[in-house]
């Protein structure tokens, strides 16, 4: 569905306009309302394009946390986004809800690092972060941004990382690593992002 075309066909007929991006959410709140509605998907809008020069990143808003990640990874083995760890999640509702996640204690939310935005205003205008002002691009970075007209894109800022990982089985006393991580997880150098993945292995 053309957001544009379907920000004035509501606006002529006074319908409700709820906006889905490519992912899901746990309320289901893109599909519920007391009063008619139509639902503007963004599920087509999914491109991302990386910048290395400037360590930066244009997503549309269709896309979803994983396919950010996968794009990133193609591109970069240093860069990262700060976002959260399901990649089933759109990025649209997750940015603009805020983006809690691992690396919010060193880089932030994923609001923080969110430069600019292409938006829909309520008259169908296309704006940036220049034209829609500070008020309209603080409110879609954690304040919901389809109350404030429809996200088409954002431009975010990247940040550059250093991974590896450190696999153990219980055989190579996995459990002793884990116990003794929980004693020091909240004393390392903040610098260090340390995650511990529990998986069970089936032997075949």
């Amino acid at each position: 569905m053309n957001p544009k075309a379907t920000i004035h066909c509501a606006k002529k007929y006074g319908t409700l306009i709820k906006v889905r991006s490519g992912g899901h959410d746990y309320e289901g709140l893109s599909y519920i309302s007391q009063t008619p509605f139509v639902i503007v998907d963004m599920g087509n809008l999914r491109s991302i394009s990386i910048d290395t020069k400037d360590n930066t990143a244009w997503i549309q808003t269709g896309a979803t946390l994983g396919e950010l990640y996968y794009t990133i990874a193609k591109t970069s083995t240093t860069l990262a986004f700060t976002a959260g760890v399901c990649p089933t999640v759109g990025v649209g509702g997750h940015f603009s809800g805020g983006g809690y996640n691992m690396m919010s204690r060193k880089h932030g939310l994923a609001i923080d690092n969110i430069i600019d935005a292409i938006v829909i205003n309520a008259n169908g205008k296309i704006l940036d972060r220049d034209s829609m002002g500070d008020d309209i691009f603080w409110a879609i970075r954690g304040g919901g941004g389809t109350s404030f007209g429809i996200v088409v894109a954002f431009k975010v800022k990247l940040v550059t990382v250093v991974v590896f990982n450190v696999a153990r089985t219980l055989e190579q006393n996995a459990t002793q690593l884990v116990h003794k991580w929980q004693y020091i997880s909240d004393k390392i150098d903040e610098n260090l992002l340390i995650r511990v993945f529990l998986r069970s292995v089936i032997s075949q």
